[in-house]
């Protein structure tokens, strides 16, 4: 009988090995926990913040409109969900140029929340050993009880990730008294188990294989770093030849390199891969081989970094950390940081200048013109306000462009927050002042103002049609 890994004769297909990452502290394993503290605190603990009497973070899809504390976003608002999506390509392109996937390493769901399953996972059945010794054992109530637990805590934990997911769609807060007073609707809680599974799936049994086969960025990585971008490389000159060896052994005398050869490297490593055969697609950029080769050469009296951020460039010529770092800051990193801030900084420019309410102005379809009974020249028009505001809002409207243009029956409209309205507004021309124009359509600019204001805090440009 052929073991796991083995292909089968005419098969194409190979099963994958399971991996046991092994635990490991340091400095980097420090960083990767304190990004899982920071990214879950604010995913868990945003829904439930509350702003002007409402939840601080909802996207409300019914309405539909957007709440990012103080500031609400409305469909016609989706230019800037088009700048966000611009500015993390960017700031992708940037950071992985610079240090390869520091993303995929410390901040990625993926990673964040495997890290958090197979912390679980390690309580209830131990550490790698112990993991791989369970797993090849015979069944027992020890071993059904540990699975058990691992399992009950993975489904609630994902079921606590699905309820948290759904609660930045509908209000987090009645959604839990929803839940208290005897179960969510049928929408609500099919999403909270769809995500609920997929988190569950994809942290506990997936892990690895999102990373390696699933996650598109692994395939394209190449294209974004170079031989001088920082990543996580293993000294070939320094390490090589390797072998195990007294602690007590000067490696030079033995014809030995600084590695010793215990693969706890590769022991650590969540897929599964070896670091000391260069840099791979699968190597996701946790650092977790720098952790765990510095703490064995502490303890062989070696210096560290055999493992260590470095570049493909410095690496082969030996160069110093200044001259690596200074390599670093090379052409293609200027463009893409000077892109990023130029993105950067043209979104938050458009939503601090963004105007308090949106004007639409269509013409009436039904005529373009008509003659009044003192002769002047009416055109109608339907104005279609939104206000962005979150609080009641009065407005009036003015027309420019043409001498004794002038709104009949002018008045001041109020919004409610957030409401979208249509009002009907009449232009009208004197006799005399449309008989020096020529007939046809001509140009002509709606301005809205705020009560109380000389500055117009919307703008839009429409025609006034003189008929023949």
């Amino acid at each position: 009988m052929s073991g796991a890994g083995t292909p089968q004769p005419g098969s194409l297909y190979v099963s994958e090995a399971k991996v046991y990452p092994r635990a490991v502290s340091g400095v980097f394993a420090r960083w990767r926990w304190g990004l899982v503290a920071l990214t879950q605190s604010q995913f868990y603990g945003l829904p439930w913040l509350q702003w002007n009497g409402r939840q601080a973070v909802l996207f409300d899809l019914e309405t539909p409109r957007f709440y990012v504390f103080g500031l609400v976003l409305h469909p016609q608002d989706l230019i800037f969900l088009a700048g966000l999506l611009v500015v993390s390509a960017l700031a992708l392109f940037f950071f992985t140029a610079v240090a390869g996937r520091l993303w995929c390493g410390y901040a990625c769901p993926q990673t964040v929340y495997t890290e958090m399953f197979l912390w679980i996972e390690r309580r209830t059945e131990g550490d790698r050993s112990a993991r791989i010794r369970l797993d090849q054992g015979p069944w027992s109530l020890q071993k059904a009880a540990r699975k058990g637990a691992k399992h009950g805590l993975w489904l609630l934990l994902a079921v606590v990730t699905g309820f948290t997911f759904v609660g930045y769609f509908l209000p987090v807060r009645s959604l839990l008294a929803e839940l208290a007073a005897g179960g969510l609707a049928a929408w609500p809680a099919f999403w909270v188990a769809f995500y609920a599974l997929a988190t569950y799936g994809n942290a506990g049994w997936l892990r690895e294989q999102i990373c390696k086969y699933m996650c598109p960025y692994a395939r394209f990585q190449s294209t974004l770093i170079d031989a001088d971008s920082l990543v996580i490389a293993y000294d070939t000159g320094r390490g090589e030849p390797r072998g195990s060896r007294p602690r007590q052994a000067v490696p030079a005398e033995r014809g030995l390199g600084d590695c010793v050869d215990c693969t706890l490297c590769v022991q650590v490593c969540p897929t599964g891969i070896d670091i000391r055969n260069g840099l791979q697609n699968e190597c996701i950029g946790c650092a977790a081989c720098i952790d765990v080769c510095d703490g064995v050469m502490d303890k062989m009296g070696y210096a560290p970094g055999l493992i260590r951020y470095g570049t493909a460039r410095g690496m082969a010529e030996g160069l110093g950390r200044a001259e690596m770092l200074r390599r670093v800051l090379r052409p293609r990193v200027w463009v893409y940081g000077a892109l990023l801030l130029l993105a950067a900084g043209a979104m938050v420019a458009g939503l601090a200048l963004r105007a308090p309410v949106v004007m639409d102005v269509m013409r009436d379809r039904g005529a373009l013109a008509r003659q009044g009974e003192d002769g002047a020249i009416e055109n109608t028009y339907r104005l279609q306000l939104l206000n962005r505001l979150e609080r009641e809002a009065g407005y009036r409207a003015e027309a420019h462009g043409l001498d004794g243009l002038q709104l009949l029956r002018a008045q001041t409209w109020t919004l409610a927050p957030g409401a979208v309205r249509s009002y009907t507004a009449t232009l009208s021309l004197p006799q005399a002042a449309a008989a020096a124009l020529a007939p046809g359509a001509h140009a002509i600019e709606w301005r809205l103002f705020a009560p109380g204001q000389t500055e117009p805090v919307a703008r839009e440009r429409s025609t006034f049609v003189v008929p023949r």
